[in-house]
């Protein structure tokens, strides 16, 4: 069983609401679900889908085939009425449509009809078309009745019963006039899973690594970091500042680090070009900070809600003079949940500047998983504080150690004056010009940190046989759709996945000679989600190694599984 429900409609026709509430109904019914959103840039009109696979087994992509499509506009059929499987179905409402479709797959659902003569109110259409998927599913409806009780006790008894009454209408008409809904959902023993988003996943991330400050102006699709924090932020004490620009939301970030607390900011690409200038100012103050960075289509404004990888590049060189940085990508929420740990930990433990790289594939898209681990989270404090600092005979925020790593000090909590300088300074903080400080300083933060940063970073998670003749390689949101290529393939090739997570520095060799699998594979494939190939040439760049041939998606969205597929396909008659 593996079925994909699309809805369509224009933006205000309550798209969201009815993905949302599918989504976790499907999920409190025991299935695995993957979900994603297609929106323009608008508040209201233009055309937007949000679809919705589930199954029985653990899912990781989207599929460009769908069962069963809700048309909430005539455009959602234009544009996807291809895209129905053999024995899929379109629901619509017929009347608001001004539609009288002879097509078997079609069957009319007066939605607003049935919602006036049950609660009285329009709105209610979306729960009568959620009530409607779930009968032509075979879903207990209880499960609805409860998640309406939920979602609508706050508003009264009475929109409680409406919406109970709208949810039964949708679901009974189904069941009386959808003589060819022949949906095998099978019922098992329901397990209790969470379905979360990437978004969700790093503002979670973040709480659990002890974040006290965050800072950004709203930018898609970072700001759902923000908003998140924000509604958590009585409840765990964070504060969260909406700046003016991002040239203040990072220098925020930066100051509330130097007092003491651990602190994130977060943009996008046109937002990150006004932060670059506060990021060397991190790199030369060594002031931990962490930056998701989210990735859409530029350049410029570009496509501001769709989705692309075009960004590794602007970050690897960002910032003026050689410092280090880290730059992490998550592919999927629950490594966004874990990475933001790690991002958090090696910023304090080094005193740098380290990335959580993501997309808006990812940010939008929700996963089911059983439970994120708390005892895998990172946290130590690095900073000298209270009695461990007032102790100390002297102090010097950039003392030459042979790590390379200077003592942290909060200012304020002794009496020894921490000092800091965006210019070049001295073990004080002072600021110098000779020659010789200028090395002994370049060497202690960039070259004798350098290595042990890059001894940090993890191997690429390897997926598939170990003796691979064709490898597939990807970073970031890509993880999902080439695991599942991975699997359909498996069955007739020897195929294996090499997806890298941690991106930069990339890692050592020693615990996975990632280059040598490589090399040894018949046929090598990077997949990337833009025009140029920007991690193939990084690879190259460090390793020496090229890949036989790169896969690349530029208009701004995902890949889905058939069409990495029919991607891969093409090359396999080649080797």
């Amino acid at each position: 069983m593996d079925y994909t429900i699309k809805i369509g409609g224009e933006a205000g026709q309550g798209i969201q609401t009815i993905g949302d509430a599918l989504g976790r109904l499907l999920t409190r019914s025991g299935y695995h679900v993957f979900s994603h959103q297609d929106y323009e840039s608008r508040v209201r009109g233009g055309h937007n889908f949000y679809q919705i696979r589930f199954a029985n087994q653990p899912l990781a992509a989207s599929r460009s085939t769908i069962d069963i499509l809700v048309a909430l506009d005539r455009e959602s059929i234009t544009r996807h009425e291809h895209e129905l499987a053999l024995n899929g179905r379109i629901l619509y409402d017929g009347t608001r449509l001004k539609l009288k479709a002879k097509n078997p797959a079609f069957l009319a659902i007066p939605f607003e009809k049935l919602a006036l003569q049950q609660g009285g109110d329009p709105i209610m259409a979306n729960t009568v078309a959620t009530g409607a998927v779930l009968g032509m599913l075979g879903i207990d409806p209880e499960i609805f009745f409860a998640f309406l009780t939920d979602t609508f006790k706050d508003k009264g008894d009475q929109v409680v019963q409406a919406n109970r009454d709208a949810g039964q209408a949708g679901y009974q008409y189904v069941k009386e006039h959808c003589d060819k809904c022949d949906f095998a959902v099978p019922v098992g023993a329901v397990k209790q899973r969470m379905l979360i988003g990437g978004i969700e996943s790093i503002a979670l991330g973040a709480l659990a690594s002890g974040c006290k400050f965050y800072s950004a102006y709203p930018m898609t699709p970072s700001t759902g970091i923000m908003n998140y924090l924000a509604s958590k932020s009585d409840q765990y004490g964070v504060v969260v500042e909406q700046a003016e620009d991002e040239i203040s939301a990072i220098n925020m970030a930066l100051g509330a680090s130097f007092s003491g607390v651990r602190a994130m900011t977060g943009t996008s690409g046109g937002g990150f070009a006004l932060m670059v200038e506060g990021l060397s100012l991190a790199g030369m103050t060594e002031t931990p900070i962490v930056i998701a960075m989210g990735q859409r289509p530029g350049p410029a404004t570009g496509l501001p809600t769709r989705t692309e990888q075009g960004d590794l590049e602007f970050l690897l060189s960002a910032g003026h003079g050689e410092f280090p940085r880290v730059i992490l990508a998550p592919g999927s929420p629950r490594q966004a949940f874990y990475l933001t740990s790690k991002a958090f930990d090696i910023a304090e433990k080094y005193q740098i500047p380290v990335f959580i790289l993501f997309d808006t594939y990812l940010a939008d898209c929700q996963w089911t998983f059983e439970s994120f681990d708390p005892s895998q989270m990172r946290y130590r404090d690095y900073r000298l504080r209270g009695d461990d600092f007032k102790n100390l005979t002297d102090y010097r925020r950039y003392a030459d150690t042979d790590t390379g790593i200077s003592p942290l000090a909060v200012p304020g909590d002794a009496g020894h004056v921490v000092v800091v300088d965006s210019d070049e300074h001295d073990e004080d903080g002072h600021i110098i010009e000779d020659a010789a400080t200028r090395i002994r300083m370049v060497e202690k933060r960039l070259l004798r940190k350098r290595p042990r940063i890059q001894s940090e970073i993890a191997p690429p998670d390897l997926y598939g046989d170990r003796e691979a003749r064709i490898v597939l390689t990807g970073w970031g949101s890509t993880y999902g759709v080439m695991k599942e290529v991975v699997d359909t393939l498996a069955q007739s090739t020897s195929i294996a996945m090499l997806h890298f997570s941690e991106v930069f520095p990339l890692p050592n060799l020693d615990a996975f000679d990632y280059v040598s699998f490589l090399r040894k594979a018949k046929l090598s494939l990077c997949i990337e989600n833009n025009a140029t190939g920007q991690f193939s040439r990084l690879l190259r760049a460090e390793t020496g190694f090229e890949f036989t041939a790169l896969i690349h998606r530029y208009d701004g969205r995902p890949f889905t599984l058939e069409e990495l597929r029919g991607e891969i396909d093409g090359y396999l008659g080649k080797i």
